[in-house]
């Protein structure tokens, strides 16, 4: 086995063979074999993998707990070992295991405990939105408990440029999706609507830096609606949630509170969907990227 390391600490005791105490050191393996994993996808200071000095340090055990943990963890590829230089890394198993995943959540009912709460916090109609240029699509909506409520419903369509989701996922998306919308027109649909390419992209920047949308009655006549993305795994906007309501609740005035329960509450969704916010610097440079 390849590596720069010694191993030659006193090795740990067996797990004794008395069923309680099998069952708690297995337990205690199986955490501290998991904290290998968790101490590989993490640790981003070495992308050309870890030595075995650095595991066992990052986790304080010894070398030889390492090595006999890591070795079943080789066996089925979740730790990978380079040949040369006898760093490890995740296997390619984590892949599988991680689309499998992905394949078979259920994001509505992920995300309802948090949009049922943010209709009983904002007081208003809550929707979950997906994007298919140019246009938003209602995937679920939380009625709000008053008694004046929205007409949209599940399944529904709107455009992207005069919508607060749409208009989140356009801020998120690359030069060629904006131009796409703008392609399809961009009529008025109530006297408060952008209807020019250079106003919409102002407003994307905008969004960018405020961290959520704003349909200013720009889409129906007296209904405004403020919007935040929820990321996925790879740091992507593939659906947002939003809050809307008649304009004489949804005032201006609300729409900084409103935009601080929606960003909360998408933060929870991005990480009950094991999705992955962007850093601010990642966002700043590509948003240089966008108007250089």
């Amino acid at each position: 086995m390849p590596s720069s390391d010694s191993a030659n600490d006193t090795p740990d005791a067996p797990d004794a063979p008395d069923a309680p105490t099998g069952r708690r050191n297995a337990s205690s393996s199986l955490r501290r074999a998991l904290g290998i994993l968790m101490y590989l996808a993490e640790d981003r200071g070495h992308p050309h993998g870890v030595t075995l000095t650095d595991l066992a340090t990052g986790l304080q055990l010894s070398k030889s707990t390492v090595l006999r943990l890591i070795a079943p963890l080789r066996e089925v590829r979740l730790v990978d070992q380079d040949p040369e230089s006898g760093r490890y890394r995740l296997g390619p198993q984590n892949a599988l295991l991680g689309q499998a995943y992905l394949e078979r959540r259920d994001t509505r009912q992920i995300t309802s405990p948090t949009l049922h709460q943010l209709a009983e916090d904002s007081g208003e109609t809550v929707h979950l939105v997906t994007f298919d240029p140019p246009e938003i699509v209602y995937i679920d909506k939380v009625e709000s408990p008053r008694a004046v409520r929205m007409h949209s419903r599940i399944g529904s369509r709107q455009p992207a440029y005069c919508t607060a989701t749409g208009k989140v996922f356009l801020a998120h998306s690359e030069d060629d999706v904006v131009d796409k919308v703008i392609a399809a027109g961009m009529p008025a649909r109530t006297s408060a609507t952008i209807t020019t390419p250079e106003r919409l992209r102002e407003e994307l920047a905008l969004i960018r830096r405020r961290g959520y949308a704003v349909d200013d009655v720009e889409n129906e006549q007296d209904i405004r609606c403020v919007a935040a993305p929820v990321h996925d795994h790879g740091g992507n906007v593939t659906i947002a949630v939003s809050i809307s309501g008649p304009a004489t609740r949804v005032t201006r005035d609300r729409l900084p509170e409103l935009g601080a329960l929606l960003t909360a509450a998408t933060g929870v969704v991005t990480e009950n969907l094991g999705g992955t916010v962007p850093r601010a610097e990642d966002e700043a440079a590509a948003d240089s990227h966008r108007t250089g």
